[in-house]
């Protein structure tokens, strides 16, 4: 940067603190969706008037998806370092911030795909149990097929969030873009860091949302 209004930005630093968000945000968004989904599948399939209904297991989970959902991810991530210092040994840096991120994003994405899941039509999943289909083969063959734009539509949605949650993990040292904007551009009083971390994370999110919606309507019937 030549412009002495950037003066305060090291290229390096803002190239190494971009690789680490989205290396945060990959992870993070890899472990969420092997455990959001799995999660919101069965938050569907064990609710009223389902192929496994049980108020029971439904009731639990619901409970403990909102619990997560409800704490603001700042002060998550302070309740979950015990955890996070037992699963990668650390609590700070890129490592530290992904147990974090997941349970943060996971429970939420459950909740997006059980809403997504809910808008099949039923008669789509009573003819494949007409048919004999297993529980699993309606799983595999008539919901997710079913849902794909839904589901799609989705993880964008969650991807975009945990953009925002990566730049938060900054307030804990995690690392990213959101650490060279708390360190810089806000302890250290340099706004031109923090503009151009700010640019940086926009431009992560339009081009995310973008991907999404090109996508969605890919895969779309309609």
């Amino acid at each position: 940067m030549n412009f002495s209004w950037f003066e305060n930005v090291d290229p390096a630093e803002i190239w190494q603190g971009t690789l680490d968000t989205l290396l945060m945000l990959g992870l993070s968004s890899l472990f969420t969706i092997l455990i959001g989904l799995p999660l919101g599948i069965i938050l569907f399939m064990t609710s009223k008037n389902q192929i496994l209904q049980s108020p029971v297991v439904y009731t639990i989970l619901s409970v403990v998806v909102n619990i997560l959902r409800s704490v603001p991810f700042i002060i998550l991530m302070i309740l979950v370092m015990p955890l996070t210092k037992v699963l990668v040994g650390t609590t700070i840096e890129v490592r530290g911030s992904i147990p974090p991120l997941i349970i943060a994003a996971a429970p939420f994405f459950a909740r997006l795909v059980e809403t997504t899941l809910r808008e099949i039509d039923k008669g789509v999943v009573e003819a494949a149990r007409a048919m004999g289909a297993s529980n699993w083969q309606i799983v595999r063959k008539v919901l997710l097929p079913e849902s794909l734009p839904g589901l799609i539509a989705s993880i964008t949605i969650t991807t975009v969030t945990l953009v925002s949650y990566t730049a938060m993990s900054g307030i804990i040292g995690g690392g990213g873009l959101g650490d060279l904007a708390i360190r810089y551009g806000y302890q250290r009083f340099m706004p031109d860091v923090m503009v151009v971390t700010v640019v940086i994370l926009i431009i992560l999110v339009q081009l995310l949302q973008t991907l999404g919606d090109r996508l969605v309507i890919r895969f779309s019937r309609k």
